[in-house]
């Protein structure tokens, strides 16, 4: 099992910047992958951005050129640095590690989650 803790939310204003960690512990030798997700009020939850092992990332295009993720090897520890934050990234955010499966990554280890509000 994979236990994740996420921290660094808030409430901010727009424009402002916020970094979300998540710490990984367990057993980690078997993550290929982890990201951030985020779920807003009465939608569906999304992919935000996601790194492997390699530091190969991706990101949704709502957040691209504003959020950067990161991560620490050593710590066992993802970053998301938001950026630029708008009103419409209120959601909660979600940290969560993946295995690899052949040439799929599998999502099945998910944090808490953590709520960011951004909002004047």
């Amino acid at each position: 099992q994979v236990q994740l803790v996420e921290s660094g939310g808030g409430l901010v204003q727009p424009g402002v910047s916020l970094r979300l960690s998540c710490a990984a512990s367990g057993s980690i030798f078997n993550i290929a992958a982890m990201g951030w997700y985020r779920q807003a009020p009465g939608k569906e939850r999304e992919l935000v951005a996601t790194i492997t092992t390699g530091g190969t990332t991706n990101y949704a295009e709502s957040v691209k050129g504003r959020f950067t993720i990161s991560r620490d090897n050593d710590k066992n520890t993802v970053y998301l640095q938001m950026n630029s934050l708008k009103p419409e990234d209120t959601a909660v955010y979600y940290c969560s590690a993946a295995q690899l499966l052949g040439k799929s990554y599998y999502y099945d280890y998910w944090g808490q989650g953590t709520q960011v509000t951004v909002s004047s």
